[in-house]
């Protein structure tokens, strides 16, 4: 048995499904009981019975698997390094890109990783997929993972640069360049996408519409605008209220409509699938807040579509630079949180900490937007007592610094009169 420190491909054979099976056993990962018991007794039980890498490589696979959990729904059956699972799309969210890839019957996965793209790529029934990793395992992971899925015999994956691949006999093509460090020895946020800090470059990446027009790139939630090409589009997808990740799309695959100020956006929430994109119109108007808040998703207001969710609902801006939106009347959109306004005045902290008292909140989200300050020296200095739950506001109202305080709608919480 061969394969490096930590390897996970040691586990590809019978001893390594055997060894996998023990701990998943031990820590009763099948039915959620666990037996209890040291992870060091664990350990050395299995190091008297196999070999000392394949110990340790089981044990580390377990626990990456656990932490897949979050991402793919057969994480248990999978195998993962922890640079891919990390970098891997979540699964609710690779199954939207590849549903966009529409009746493509040959498609090539670059920089595929553990596979997590490529199993929601093959699993059109009629599609096949490359996937295209320089690093040896994951390859190999990815083709195992995709026999996990049930999806093996529609994919191949092999070992090389990706740009030594001629992609020009495909009908689309998926990358995931990897991020990577700076000069200093710095990695790059997996947040933002900063030019040249991608491997390969994202200049290279676009420029794959020479040899396939219908290209995706997958970026991150941090994407400058200015590296969106003209033409290209850019979606900005959450899970819930999680903002994951961008793609780009390439002028072939776009299907958004353009924003002026803004080039090709669109903002997606999953799991639902709810989508926003470009909503020609009026300028939004400005105002004070009114009795209901929204909240944007941050898909939203990354994707730059803030406004033209305004005009979707028939809200106002309170501030021409702030990302709420204010509207008189319960509204309720996929596309942002709807608060009740419970009180509303120019910030100050100390006013503030009375009316909390006065209403009774005892546990309090703090959304600051415009405004500096640590929120959590602000919430310790708060002073919250009470047996209600509300939002804080920081924001700014005509260029001002001002505070709202805010509820669930359908809540009690409300000042005496």
């Amino acid at each position: 048995m061969t394969g490096q420190p930590g390897d996970p491909t040691v586990l590809l054979s019978p001893p390594g499904a055997e060894i996998l099976a023990r701990v998943a056993s031990w820590h009763g990962v099948a039915n959620g009981a666990s037996r209890g018991g040291s992870e060091l007794a664990l350990a050395a039980a299995l190091r008297r019975e196999y070999p000392a890498d394949l110990a340790a490589a089981a044990m580390a696979q377990h626990e990456l698997r656990v932490a897949a959990r979050a991402k793919f729904s057969d994480a248990l059956a999978m195998l993962f390094t922890r640079g891919g699972y990390e970098q891997a799309s979540p699964e609710v969210i690779a199954r939207h890109q590849a549903a966009r890839f529409g009746d493509a019957r040959r498609v090539a996965d670059l920089c595929c990783g553990i596979g997590g793209d490529l199993i929601a790529l093959a699993s059109a029934a009629d599609r096949e997929v490359l996937g295209v990793d320089r690093d040896p395992v994951h390859a190999r992971l990815a083709q195992y993972n995709a026999g996990v899925y049930g999806v093996g015999d529609r994919v191949r994956t092999c070992v090389a640069d990706v740009r030594d691949i001629d992609v020009a006999g495909f009908d689309a093509v998926f990358i995931d360049p990897a991020r990577r460090s700076d000069v200093r020895g710095k990695q790059a946020s997996p947040g933002r996408f900063r030019a040249g800090m991608s491997e390969p470059p994202l200049d290279w990446c676009l420029a794959l519409t020479g040899q396939v027009p219908a290209v995706c790139v997958k970026a991150a939630p941090g994407l400058p605008a200015e590296l969106i090409p003209a033409g290209w589009e850019a979606e900005f997808i959450a899970d819930g209220r999680d903002l994951k990740e961008a793609v780009l799309w390439s002028p072939a695959m776009a299907t958004a409509a353009a924003v002026p100020t803004a080039g090709l956006r669109r903002a997606t929430i999953l799991p639902a699938g709810h989508t926003l994109v470009a909503v020609p119109g009026d300028p939004v108007p400005v105002s004070a807040p009114g009795e209901y808040l929204l909240d944007p998703n941050p898909a939203v207001t990354r994707a730059g579509l803030v406004e033209d969710l305004a005009r979707t609902i028939g809200a106002w801006k309170i501030d021409d630079q702030i990302a709420f939106l204010a509207l008189n009347h319960e509204v309720t959109t996929p596309f942002a949180r709807t608060l009740r306004v419970v009180y509303s005045a120019p910030w100050n902290e100390k006013h503030f900490a009375v009316k909390l008292r006065e209403l009774g909140v005892g546990a309090a989200d703090i959304r600051r937007r415009g405004l500096a300050g640590d929120v959590d020296q602000i919430h310790r200095r708060l002073k919250l007592a009470g047996p209600h739950r509300g939002t804080v506001v920081l924001t700014r109202v005509d260029d001002k610094p001002w505070g709202l305080i805010c509820a669930d709608p359908g809540t009690p919480l409300a000042l005496r009169t």
